[in-house]
């Protein structure tokens, strides 16, 4: 199987905005191992194109979405400059496929976190605080018809981010307790808390920083870490307006044209 070639084809569809199809379709002996294979083959490929990894995102972290999956642990993508939108920054919908919106806590490190054997505890340590985002998903497979290797390779169907204007340190804030109401166009559409995120944010940014050891990367100071959805995703067209707030953390409001 040459990865190279199947996370060239993610990337041109990725550019030309037209999905193919289930690459477990394709090829029906993928294996999640194969799957992040590709997916940093084609994070090289986007290196050589003169991005820059700024951090990483962690997805299916809720009990929900495994089951939906059949998974029973989450999965990761890398965070390139490209990707995020600064605050007030619409998003263009036409260099999408068929974006999904989340809100998300980000953790920004100020310290490179390596697994094994990462804790929560080492993760409080290690962060400088925590911002609100917004994480907007697609997927370069069509339709969203995906099994856990599609996305896997797709970079867990990353797209953008937003990141809101205030960071609060890591110890002032009960990260399980902590509040989110997702609003589209006015009306809301999703409310949840924090321990929506495998059971704690923090324990979610420890599975990955252990994952990660696997392949000798590590979660590195100053990176920008999503920690996973904390309700499900909501579609966004054209003229969408989103509103995400969150208890203690403020508000941050995304516009698609």
């Amino acid at each position: 199987m040459n990865f190279q070639a199947i996370a060239a084809k993610l990337l041109e569809a990725e550019a030309t905005r037209k999905a193919i199809e289930p690459l477990t379709s394709t090829y029906p002996d993928l294996t999640v191992e194969d799957a992040y294979r590709i997916q940093l083959a084609g994070v090289e490929m986007k290196l050589k194109q003169r991005r820059r990894i700024i951090g990483k995102k962690i997805g299916l972290t809720s009990k929900a979405m495994q089951d939906l999956l059949g998974v029973k642990e989450p999965d990761y993508g890398h965070l390139l400059d490209h990707m995020l939108l600064l605050e007030g920054e619409p998003c263009r919908r036409e260099e999408l496929l068929w974006p999904r919106v989340e809100g998300e806590l980000a953790f920004i490190l100020r310290d490179t976190l390596k697994g094994p054997g990462v804790t929560i505890a080492d993760v409080f340590r290690a962060t400088e605080g925590i911002m609100p985002a917004i994480e907007i998903v697609d997927s370069r497979i069509r339709d969203w018809k995906i099994k856990l290797a599609d996305t896997i390779a797709d970079n867990a169907s990353s797209a953008r981010f937003v990141l809101g204007s205030r960071m609060v340190p890591i110890k002032d804030l009960d990260l399980r307790l902590l509040g989110m109401v997702v609003e589209k166009n006015g009306e809301v559409v999703n409310t949840g808390a924090g321990a929506a995120v495998w059971g704690h944010p923090a324990a979610a940014v420890a599975w990955l920083a252990n994952k990660l050891a696997a392949f000798d990367i590590a979660l590195e100071a100053g990176e920008i870490i999503l920690s996973g959805a904390i309700t499900a995703a909501v579609e966004a067209v054209t003229g969408d307006v989103f509103t995400v707030s969150f208890h203690s953390l403020g508000t941050i409001n995304l516009r698609f044209v």
